[in-house]
């Protein structure tokens, strides 16, 4: 899968005219952040773990960190994050690009609620050079997210 299949994806919420696509990678945050012209935390990471029975994604703030407490209590499981060599096949999307749309029929898909801090965050939409601005509550919609999860802790001011 990739920029294609995520932005067919989109279409179906009419949201696809709000697809940046960059001449320069954006696949860490603070790549992403210098393409888009926003600070960091404003860019939503999506972070690819082992479940209990399925890979998942958790979409968090850029400058948030997965706390392994609270991931656990969450989860019920260690945060073990899926290595970069069956990220494209368990997701659907390679490292760099991996975004909650457009993924394989299995992943189960949370975001934390680091996101709700800002009025609109930056997804990557399938690829390493693209994103779309969405508020936290189109994310959560439009990724068909299962919930909202407190998974991370954001960095003292």
């Amino acid at each position: 899968m990739s920029l294609d299949s995520a932005t067919e994806y989109l279409k179906q919420f009419g949201v696809e005219d709000r697809i940046q696509v960059f001449d320069v990678s954006s696949a860490t945050v603070d790549l992403a952040a210098q393409a888009v012209g926003v600070e960091g935390a404003r860019i939503a990471k999506t972070l690819s773990f082992k479940g209990k029975e399925h890979p998942m994604l958790v979409v968090a703030a850029g400058d948030a960190r997965v706390d392994n407490k609270k991931f656990k209590s969450e989860f019920g499981l260690k945060a073990s994050m899926l290595t970069h060599d069956v990220v494209e096949e368990l997701i659907g999307h390679g490292v760099g690009g991996v975004c909650p749309f457009a993924v394989k029929e299995d992943v189960e898909i949370f975001i934390d609620s680091s996101v709700k801090r800002f009025p609109s965050v930056y997804p990557a939409v399938g690829s390493a050079n693209s994103a779309i601005e969405l508020t936290p509550e189109e994310l959560f919609e439009i990724s068909h997210a299962l919930r909202w999860v407190d998974v991370c802790k954001i960095p003292e001011e």
